[in-house]
């Protein structure tokens, strides 16, 4: 039989092992990096004499989206991000005879509500290859709503109402961030690594940043000036 003083040793030694592990694997969580900047859309010299504006296409100001942001991304995305929780149903609104929010990224899998707020008829469909749908007339009051499995962009529109337009943006992983409406946005949690920043907003071309997170962690800083298409 193996002495006590032995089995006492060996304990305290395996501990002393699972401590150590468990103290790496929080130190790994904590490196950890944040990828954070600001999104700017420059205006193209044309806007101002060629551009077509909102009455010229026969819809009144009051509905014209006003929250045109941009959304930045990685692609790919660390092997983290792609899990199973079940996501919140968010909502895209009819309201005023607009689509609120005009921008909404969400993780494949997420089923969208479509509340119709106005008092008036809407007619919501989309004919986008990523997710084809036509929920048909709804009153004011009622909510249909629409599960989106594959990731892509998909145009959404109102049969009633030809001003009413937004995007959804389905992303198959949570490294993904809304820009705020001056253009700032955060990415959080970021294992350190190499990756591809890019930037999207409806009105210009697709850029990208190649950038590393380093292994101690930290902010890195990716801004983007996109010009309109």
């Amino acid at each position: 039989m193996m002495p006590v003083r032995v089995i006492a040793a060996t304990f305290v030694a395996l501990i002393a092992v699972v401590t150590l592990y468990a103290g790496g694997a929080a130190a790994t969580a904590a490196a950890n990096g944040t990828i954070r900047g600001r999104v700017e859309v420059r205006q193209s010299s044309t806007d101002s004499s060629g551009r077509v504006s909102v009455a010229d296409l026969g819809t009144s100001a009051m509905h014209a989206p006003t929250d045109r942001r941009a959304v930045v991304y990685l692609d790919p995305a660390p092997r983290a991000a792609f899990d199973t929780r079940e996501e919140p149903r968010p909502r895209l609104d009819q309201r005023n005879e607009t689509f609120v929010p005009h921008v909404l990224p969400i993780v494949a899998g997420t089923t969208v509500e479509f509340p119709n707020s106005d008092q008036t008829y809407h007619n919501v469909f989309s004919l986008s290859k990523t997710k084809t749908f036509d929920l048909g007339r709804y009153a004011v009051g009622r909510s249909k709503s629409v599960r989106f499995d594959r990731p892509g962009i998909v145009r959404v529109f109102c049969d009633i109402h030809s001003h009413m337009s937004a995007f959804i943006l389905v992303f198959a992983h949570r490294y993904f961030s809304l820009a705020e409406p001056d253009g700032a946005y955060r990415l959080e949690n970021v294992p350190p690594g190499t990756y591809t920043v890019v930037a999207w907003h409806e009105s210009a071309a697709l850029e990208s940043r190649r950038i590393v997170v380093p292994d101690a962690g930290g902010e890195v800083e990716v801004n983007f000036s996109l010009g309109r298409r």
